[in-house]
């Protein structure tokens, strides 16, 4: 593999919501326990969902899919809300909705958005973990659609069939092959083929999301496929890999340090309100900032001093930084500098958190991580006694993937193409009612607004039919209550829009 395709193996690790984030120096098991599960384990439930009462069956099933040679390939266990009573109908739209990786399984947008209960992370960030609770879901869906969520084999209760190579399906392509398979398998099931199909991938889950949508809308039968979010999106990636002399990184991330800055009191503002003085920072983010840096060592001195000034009142971080280093900072370097005085690291998820810096020479630990830590927590508490599966075996949490994840098939290259966001514009082409949402999360320096934004602004969609959207938070935006219902108001439009 060359040093770019390691790097964008590396890059696609610190997407994963569960790799690194929960149990980095724990090493694999040899080998994934069974999971027994003959039959579906289902439960019967109601609840309020955007003030409509909904009774639901919560049913955690197993579907076995053949691998690409035909043979036997993966049982995935999925977990599916599904309405009954006047609700049900085999037109009602179903969401898959799944997590990154590569490869990792779905309690945080299980426990921290779709599901009919979530853990309620406080307002407060030093809250003690261990007094979230898990609480009804008020904002979920569930009142327009039903929920089906997707762990990939080898995470959570899904399982690579006996003498299955994982890294069969250690590829873009296979990993959504695998997603692509399992919503027809699910649809046709359930009766559900013209059920309307929505996609909602997180991070890493975003490029599944983008390939998976090209292979559905493809199928020689119709599975009705009629939008796709992409939370905290990943498919653009290749623009917004700090390397040094890739520029527009530089101008694609600062929304999100100036986002930070203001969370943390350290930006100046002009007496502006939130989202006018983020407007005028993008606009000088991608004029002046952008000219200046194209222009290198050519910038004139006074020039150089006048954007930097700028930068400091956008970011906090000092003007004689920025003279000193180009006029640029990378997001791991802006985690330790912001409060460097103060002996003290944002987060890397949430850049809204902080904690203490690491040792010199150490990679900056990640403050925010309490939060998948805690969706995960809350997941194994909510699967036992609201999903009655335990004893059916190990919900695992970590990603199978340790090596060999191939972004693009054949030889990598400095000039490989990863044309996650052309796959989009193929379905766009083919299906007039398809829509796109693009999601992020202000304080998110994984995934930056502003990487959206510019993907969203060179992709050639349909501008009637794709729009992007920024929460305040970070990866998981949904974490903030606020956020979570502003989320849901934007996703149930997307439903129910009329094709």
């Amino acid at each position: 593999m060359t040093s770019i395709g390691r790097r964008l193996l590396l890059v696609g690790a610190c997407l994963a919501l569960c790799v690194g984030a929960a149990q980095a120096q724990t090493p694999l098991p040899p080998q994934l326990g069974p999971v027994n599960l003959s039959t579906p384990v289902v439960t019967t439930h109601k609840g309020v969902f955007n003030g409509k009462r909904v009774t639901y069956q919560a049913r955690v099933e197993a579907f076995d899919l053949p691998g690409p040679d035909g043979g036997p390939g993966v049982r995935l266990v999925t977990t599916a809300y599904v309405a009954t009573g006047t609700l049900a109908s085999p037109k009602r739209p179903v969401i898959f909705v799944f997590n990154g990786g590569p490869i990792s399984p779905s309690p945080y947008l299980h426990m921290g958005a779709f599901g009919p209960r979530r853990l309620a992370v406080p307002d407060d960030l030093s809250a003690d973990p261990a007094t979230f609770e898990i609480v009804d879901n008020p904002y979920t869906v569930l009142d327009v659609a039903d929920l089906v969520f997707f762990d990939p084999a080898g995470t959570g209760f899904s399982r690579f069939a006996e003498g299955v190579d994982p890294e069969t399906y250690f590829s873009v392509e296979a990993d959504a092959r695998q997603l692509t398979d399992f919503v027809v398998a699910w649809s046709k099931a359930h009766g559900r083929e013209a059920s309307p199909k929505h996609l909602f991938g997180e991070s890493y889950g975003t490029i599944r999301a983008a390939v998976a949508a090209n292979q559905i809308q493809k199928l020689p039968q119709d599975q009705n496929l009629q939008s796709v979010v992409f939370m905290g999106q990943a498919i653009n990636i290749v623009e917004y890999v700090q390397r040094p002399m890739n520029i527009i990184s530089y101008v694609v991330s600062l929304p999100t340090l100036a986002a930070t800055a203001w969370w943390h009191g350290k930006a100046d503002l002009g007496g502006q309100d939130f989202e006018t003085w983020m407007a005028e920072m993008r606009l000088f983010a991608r004029t002046d900032y952008l000219t200046a840096l194209a222009q290198g060592d050519d910038l004139d001195a006074a020039t150089r001093a006048k954007v930097a000034a700028r930068l400091e009142a956008y970011s906090g971080i000092p003007a004689s930084f920025y003279v000193d280093n180009n006029l640029r900072i990378t997001k791991e370097r802006y985690r330790v500098e912001l409060f460097k005085d103060q002996g003290l690291t944002i987060g890397m998820s949430d850049a809204r958190y902080v904690g203490p810096s690491s040792a010199p020479g150490e990679r900056a630990a990640d403050p925010s991580r309490v939060i998948p830590q805690a969706l995960i927590a809350a997941f194994d508490t909510y699967a036992r006694e609201t999903l009655k599966v335990d004893g059916i075996g190990t919900y695992n949490t970590r990603s199978p993937v340790t090596r060999g994840w191939r972004y693009a098939e054949g030889p990598a290259s400095p000039f490989s193409d990863y044309p996650f966001m052309s796959a989009v514009s193929e379905v766009f082409a083919l299906n007039p009612t398809f829509r796109v949402l693009m999601a992020n999360g202000h304080q998110d320096t994984q995934t930056t607004t502003g990487a959206m934004d510019y993907g969203l602004a060179l992709s050639g969609w349909p501008k009637d039919r794709a729009s992007a959207k920024s929460y305040q938070g970070g990866h998981m935006a949904y974490s903030i209550e606020a956020s979570l219902a502003e989320m849901m108001v934007d996703v149930r439009a997307l439903v129910t829009v009329a094709p």
